[in-house]
């Protein structure tokens, strides 16, 4: 009952880590608990309090509900494996989440759209720190579009990591620690090939870099896709927030399940195979990115017409 704070939050990561979890967000919020407590003259597990985690939380603001909820869950996941360990009786924090009152509805990209956005990339001029900008960019975000990669695992690609020879990417330590591999068409390993060979180096040298050391930023790269989106001035449906570089994944998911349906496949079916490609550990996650358009719910109507057409048939005089 008297564990060190600090010896605590390390026992806590090192648990979550040896389940696959990065935990990198969720250790800068702790290290920041415990420096807090150690402003307090706090050094303990079992002196934490409901109002010193309150003005915690007060102390480091977060205006949208979605980032407090964020700050709150860690800090409570953090106690409740505290209570679990039973190096405490009982979690202290009773700070409550704040209700979201809006759902994020993503902007999705259509074909045409896309290949607007991949134009301007490629049309990118060179500046002093990135040269190729153009052909990188144009990369960079054809390979989000088209597989649906998040812009972390596209950026921390390596040359090594390109399986030519199978037409494989190798995603490596993805959301939550996991890898898997990324199969792709003829088209796509031409660019991935095209992007490999101007780049060159050792296996471990970056895929996407400008400098030949670094990784690409995933924050660099989505400043550039909101500046070229701002150019292209897309239209914007009701209720549907602006477009940014995370709809391209949403795109994907939502593009695949159109194409099933055109194609006279079983969505449900193949769920599963979505799931594993995108990197989710269930289709419950998958969902989430599957938004109902109007193209979809066109393609479900006619899928259920064709289902009850023999029904209504044999009904008819």
């Amino acid at each position: 009952m008297r564990e060190n704070l600090t010896a605590a939050t390390a026992a806590f990561l090192a648990h979550k880590r040896a389940l696959g979890r990065k935990y990198l967000s969720e250790e800068a919020t702790l290290r920041l608990l415990v420096a807090f407590a150690a402003d307090h003259g706090l050094d303990r597990l079992d002196q934490l309090s409901a109002e010193l985690l309150d003005a915690f939380v007060a102390s480091r603001p977060r205006p949208r509900p979605r980032s407090f909820n964020q700050l709150v869950g860690i800090v409570g996941c953090f106690l409740d494996w505290a209570v679990a360990q039973q190096l405490l009786a009982v979690s202290p924090l009773r700070t409550p989440r704040r209700r979201e009152t809006a759902n994020y509805i993503p902007f999705l990209f259509d074909a045409a759209q896309a290949r607007q956005i991949l134009d301007a990339a490629a049309a990118l001029p060179d500046n002093s720190r990135a040269t190729g900008r153009g052909t990188t960019y144009h990369a960079f975000f054809a390979i989000c579009y088209g597989l649906g990669l998040r812009a972390g695992e596209v950026c921390g690609l390596r040359l090594g990591d390109v399986d030519a020879d199978r037409n494989l990417l190798v995603v490596r330590g993805g959301k939550f620690g996991k890898s898997r591999l990324v199969p792709h068409g003829p088209r796509m390993a031409e660019l991935v090939a095209g992007q490999a060979e101007r780049r060159g180096g050792p296996d471990d040298a970056p895929l996407f870099s400008f400098d030949g050391r670094r990784c690409l930023n995933p924050g660099t790269a989505s400043q550039v896709f909101r500046r070229l989106v701002v150019g292209l001035d897309f239209p914007v449906p009701d209720g549907v927030s602006p477009p940014r570089l995370h709809c391209l994944r949403h795109s994907f998911a939502v593009g695949c399940l159109l194409r099933w349906y055109r194609d006279g496949l079983d969505p449900s079916a193949r769920l599963y195979d979505l799931s594993t490609f995108m990197g989710h550990v269930d289709p419950t996650s998958t969902q989430i990115y599957l938004t109902i358009t109007a193209e979809l719910l066109d393609e479900a109507n006619r899928r259920f017409e064709a289902f009850t057409e023999p029904a209504w048939s044999e009904a008819r005089p």
